[in-house]
């Protein structure tokens, strides 16, 4: 028989699955705004303006200075470090900007991802040591969630199983570091959407990523009910000749996650893999109207495909500050009826909405 010493009180829990709660109501969702520096520098670059610390201020505040609108459709925010203490050009911080909407705080908090020997190719990612002291001092500057991110690759052979296995465990020593700090963890695996492989190839590893994923989470006794997973949507490889449906995209999808994601799990943001604006909040309509059991919230958590239309609309200018804020508006709304199933599509695939997003072997 194994043993299990308390890890939470009952207090913790509660604490842990009232945030889970709250960031996943229903209709909302979360708003990935944690791209690194790097990663801000190809955003900006898109539209040639300079990757500056102000720069990513003023592209940030465009996101972060919308009204009271997006109370209704976005639940969490996740930050990266040097935003978490950026603050608006009235002085407000920007922690506190979002949560006098009454929308939950989080952060990234791993440090990015590095080779794992003895694979094809593969990695883990980094960040455990000092992952306590962080998450404590987050905790106190405002944030309630975090996010840690692997990545996985499906190839002929890849994923393997070291690679698997040792990215489910490092998601699960994160998970149980951040409960401790009364931090709920958004548990992220994510397959990347690189290559030509069909639809059912994808459901099968996703299944089995997922399945290592919830085995290690149990080992570590972490609060299910106080986690989030972030993981891919089930969809063929960018370069698979063969063109699914939103409907079939949705089936796999639900198929995968109710074959593997225990219900106590209070809900499941999709990450945006590459899709354009549009097809995520197709896809993500068509999965909450799947005609199967859903016993989670099946809602979005994106970074590209919130921000294309807005990050287009703003070019660097602030005489297009509100022009872009309003951009970003409109996406979370969509979204927030996709999250309901309630979203009828724009037919418009002619704007940035309808714009790929794809970018092979994608890192942040």
């Amino acid at each position: 028989m194994t043993h299990q010493y308390p890890a939470l009180t009952a207090e913790q829990k509660k604490e842990l699955s009232d945030i889970a709660l709250r960031i996943v109501a229903p209709g909302k969702g979360i708003l990935a705004a944690d791209e690194s520096v790097g990663s801000m520098a190809k955003r900006l670059n898109q539209i040639g303006v300079e990757n500056t610390e102000e720069n990513r201020r003023l592209y940030r505040q465009i996101l972060f200075s919308a009204d009271s609108r997006v109370k209704k459709c976005i639940g969490g925010v996740i930050f990266f470090h040097e935003t978490m203490y950026q603050k608006a050009d009235d002085g407000t911080p920007f922690v506190q900007m979002i949560k006098d909407k009454g929308i939950v705080v989080g952060i990234k908090v791993d440090k990015g991802v590095v080779p794992l020997a003895g694979t094809d190719g593969e990695t883990t990612t980094q960040g455990l040591d000092g992952l306590s002291e962080r998450c404590a001092q987050y905790k106190k500057d405002g944030a309630d969630f975090a996010k840690w991110r692997c990545v996985l690759k499906i190839s002929d052979n890849t994923p393997s199983a070291l690679a698997i296995m040792e990215n489910a465990n490092v998601l699960a020593r994160y998970a149980s570091i951040c409960q401790q700090n009364g931090i709920v963890p958004i548990v992220e695996p994510e397959i990347l959407p690189d290559g030509d492989h069909d639809l059912k190839r994808c459901q099968y590893v996703t299944e089995k990523v997922l399945a290592a994923v919830y085995k290690a989470l149990s080992d570590h006794h972490v609060y299910l009910e106080g986690t989030l997973l972030k993981p891919n949507m089930v969809t063929p490889g960018h370069s698979c000749p063969t063109k699914y449906s939103p409907e079939e995209i949705a089936m796999a999808t639900v198929t995968a996650l109710r074959r593997t994601v225990p219900p106590a799990v209070p809900g499941v943001t999709f990450l945006s893999g590459g899709q354009s604006e549009e097809e995520a909040s197709i896809n993500l309509n068509a999965i909450n109207t799947c005609p199967l059991m859903r016993p989670w919230a099946l809602t979005f958590s994106y970074g590209r495909a919130l921000q294309a239309s807005a990050l287009s609309a703003w070019r660097g200018q602030r005489d297009n500050a509100t022009a872009a804020t309003e951009e970003f508006v409109k996406r979370a709304e969509v979204n927030g009826l996709a999250a309901l199933g309630k979203y009828e599509g724009s037919g418009d695939d002619s704007g940035a909405a309808g714009q790929s997003l794809y970018v092979a072997n994608h890192a942040y």
